[in-house]
């Protein structure tokens, strides 16, 4: 905790007091261009790997960044009314999908064991999908490295598909005024893969 504290007075002293005009003109309103939907996983920065601002990105996270798919219902939907948010009241002009390498989620959707007394979690992950079907019969148990590789990259492409089951979203899309990109990032390399939709593959950013 005395790191975090720690932390609060550096940033009050120096990142604060440069960019002072910029907080002052946030305190009274927010205008971001893009949702950012990511991990909830420490690695992942978004504005560290986006190199933006405070009030640039609209930021939801959550274990392996999922998207519910969309439904009217009176439940407690917490992803789901940030998204709803940000497009319809923030009128965001983007929305990311960002997954990552060594994502824990993906790899605990592989795994029986891994999901063992954590019943929220295992639910959650449900709306993964089919991955973990696809991903066991196209790649070999041997191969688990390369399972958890696929994995984590077909999660990114199925919440790109729940996004477009939301019906605001896909309005906006086929009008121009949105679009959905899905990332996948590399922790230990630093890069950035963009999916790329004509040819079905993830594709280096420079």
């Amino acid at each position: 905790m005395e790191k975090l504290l720690q932390g609060i007075l550096r940033f009050k002293d120096n990142d604060f007091e440069q960019h002072r005009e910029l907080f002052e003109a946030l305190g009274r309103s927010q205008n971001p261009h893009t949702l950012f939907i990511g991990c909830s996983d420490s690695r992942l920065v978004p504005n560290l790997i986006t190199n933006t601002l405070p009030g640039e990105l609209f930021t939801v996270r959550n274990i392996a960044n999922i998207v519910p798919p969309y439904r009217h219902t009176e439940e407690y939907l917490a992803t789901t009314s940030a998204i709803e948010y940000a497009v319809n009241v923030l009128n965001v002009e983007h929305i990311v999908v960002c997954g990552h390498s060594n994502c824990g989620g993906c790899k605990a959707m592989l795994s029986e064991t891994d999901l063992a007394g954590l019943p929220h979690t295992q639910k959650w992950l449900e709306l993964a999908g089919n991955i973990k079907e696809t991903v066991f019969a196209e790649v070999p148990e041997t191969e688990k490295g390369k399972r958890e590789w696929m994995a984590e990259q077909l999660n990114i492409v199925e919440q790109l598909k729940h996004l477009l089951t939301y019906p605001f979203i896909k309005e906006k899309v086929m009008r121009h005024e949105l679009s959905i990109e899905g990332w996948y990032y590399l922790i230990e390399t630093g890069e950035v893969f963009i999916y790329d939709r004509t040819v079905g593959e993830f594709v280096l950013h420079y």
